[in-house]
């Protein structure tokens, strides 16, 4: 009787002893997710990549390069028009001193000098006009000097009319005093000119000339 007693109790140790283990199982499960969980909490954030960083350091470098890049464009297209400016100006006003001297070697003409006056002439023409001119200079010369005429011409007012490329022309108005050998002196005459100029290499001249109301 007393043997069959104790058989429950050791039943019921093992089973005791079994539940006991698995609670211990379950208490170490717990554990080992605990300190999961602490581990993935103190791992520390990640830094964002040095390529990134390094570029925001340098954000502004770049902008000021940026803006000094724009700026140096700016002032060269400035510069440049400047440049194309003065030319133009440079252009008008030699356009405009050839188209004055031009005038004033056609009207200024002495007898004791013709050939010399005639050669300024074509010194300064080019294009058809220099064609018909040099044709007609000896004849002129022979004239002049036979006649011992003397001509002084004085500019009065002259400006560009039109401007094309390296073209222009010029209106010239021009008083003009003359004397022959035997006769009085002649009233002043007062002409108006228009001269075609043309750009020659870095100088410009005549090209065409006529006599304008």
């Amino acid at each position: 009787m007393a043997d069959d007693a104790a058989a429950p109790e050791g039943e019921l140790s093992e089973s005791t002893t079994e539940a006991d283990s698995e609670a211990i199982e379950e208490d170490a499960i717990e554990e080992d997710a605990i300190e999961e969980e602490a581990i993935e909490e103190s791992e520390p954030v990640a830094e964002a990549p040095p390529g990134r960083r390094i570029s925001a350091d340098r954000l502004p470098l770049v902008i000021g390069l940026a803006v000094v890049v724009v700026l140096a464009g700016l002032v060269g297209w400035l510069g440049f028009r400047a440049y194309q400016s003065h030319q133009a100006d440079e252009q008008r006003k030699l356009f405009l001193q050839v188209g004055r001297q031009g005038a004033l070697n056609l009207t200024t003409i002495d007898f004791q000098q013709a050939d010399t006056d005639v050669q300024r002439i074509l010194d300064g023409a080019t294009g058809q006009f220099y064609d018909d001119f040099s044709q007609r200079s000896q004849p002129f010369v022979d004239v002049v000097k036979r006649a011992q005429s003397k001509s002084v011409g004085t500019v009065t007012e002259a400006g560009l009319e039109s401007q094309s490329g390296e073209g222009a022309q010029v209106l010239v108005a021009v008083t003009v005093k003359t004397s022959n050998a035997g006769a009085a002196q002649q009233e002043p005459r007062a002409w108006r000119m228009r001269l075609s100029v043309q750009k020659v290499g870095d100088e410009a001249k005549v090209s065409n000339v006529e006599f304008v109301p």
